[in-house]
């Protein structure tokens, strides 16, 4: 589901990168009301599940991959609002830095990924749960939400990019940007997230649920101090086997190379040409692309990026809770001070 740059036009691009600033500075005031200066690093852990979740590629039976997310495993963890920040600075770190999603695309790929899918899982949980049935039924609540809201995040991408051909044709009629229409996107990214990433995201955010919940029960609402022990411990397994991600072949539907989509058969036969966009348009060259480091062998680079990825994110975000614990004990302080005054 990341959209690489050049496969949306600008002005899609900018529409739903204005779209996504009011979700964003509402979900910033949601986060400082309802969490505490010291629970914002757990954002930053749960933007770290989310990056390394997404380094697990997932092979398809067309020949193209997929991944996880663990939006709804954040959502349900932190909230909606913390996931959305969560997962867009996770996306940020991505596209910066390993090139994975463009940079005129991030607001396309936050709306997607970091909007629609942990704020339809949320939802959708708390609606199915609102019957108590029984700990399986809550189980299959937890799964049936992460597969849904993935497949809502994919439906969204798909509509994105197979409008592109309908409304961006140059003079010939050739797409300028994503080549193939929405009768060939909408069912290609269905296949592979109705069939693989649906069910891996629904299976990661039942387990990856059930083991916090154990481990460091009321996350969130506990006034004590939490331990974060076993969920470090974990994130450190799941770098130490993230390059069981290189093992699927093959590039996600979407995010091909302008030379891999001239023989891509989506279509059911080779494309057979580079739309104009994808061959001239803006380019970026990442810090470490798809992952890799020169002089690195593909399997070391891989868990260092996981490793640089996880520590940004958790490094960001506990800067933030200082900052932020910081500016309220001041403004506390004066306030003291300025009653006292009377």
């Amino acid at each position: 589901m990341h959209i690489p740059d050049n496969y949306l036009s600008p002005s899609t691009c900018a529409t739903l990168f204005v779209a996504m600033t009011p979700i964003w500075y509402y979900s910033i005031r949601k986060i400082n009301k309802t969490l505490s200066a010291d629970k914002i690093p757990l954002i930053g852990i749960g933007g770290a599940f989310a990056f390394i979740l997404m380094m697990f590629n997932l092979p398809i039976p067309d020949g193209t991959t997929a991944h996880a997310v663990g939006g709804t495993l954040i959502a349900l963890l932190l909230g909606p609002y913390a996931a959305c920040i969560a997962i867009s600075v996770a996306l940020f770190i991505q596209a910066i830095i390993f090139g994975d999603g463009g940079i005129l695309s991030f607001g396309a790929n936050c709306f997607n990924i970091a909007f629609i899918l942990p704020f339809t899982g949320f939802f959708i949980y708390k609606i199915l749960n609102k019957i108590h049935l029984s700990p399986f039924y809550h189980k299959c609540t937890i799964f049936l939400s992460a597969y849904i809201s993935i497949n809502l995040a994919a439906f969204f991408t798909a509509l994105e990019l197979g409008i592109q051909p309908l409304l961006f044709v140059d003079n010939l009629g050739q797409p300028l940007y994503c080549p193939y229409p929405l009768w060939i996107s909408i069912p290609a990214m269905a296949l592979s997230h109705l069939t693989i990433a649906g069910i891996a995201e629904g299976l990661f955010t039942l387990s990856l649920y059930l083991f916090i919940l154990k481990t460091s029960p009321n996350i969130i609402y506990d006034s004590q101090q939490i331990k974060l022990n076993s969920i470090f411990s974990l994130l450190a397994f799941l770098i130490i086997i993230s390059p069981l991600g290189l093992i699927a072949e093959g590039t996600a539907w979407g995010e091909w190379a302008p030379e891999e989509i001239l023989n891509d058969t989506s279509s059911g036969v080779p494309l057979g040409f580079i739309p104009e966009k994808l061959l001239n348009g803006f380019n970026y060259e990442a810090f470490f692309p798809d992952y890799t480091m020169s002089g690195a062998t593909d399997i070391l680079a891989y868990i260092a990026s996981a490793i640089i990825g996880v520590a940004l994110l958790i490094i960001i975000f506990k800067i933030l809770g200082s900052i932020i614990y910081a500016k309220k004990t001041i403004t506390l302080i004066i306030l003291l001070k300025f009653l006292n005054g009377f």
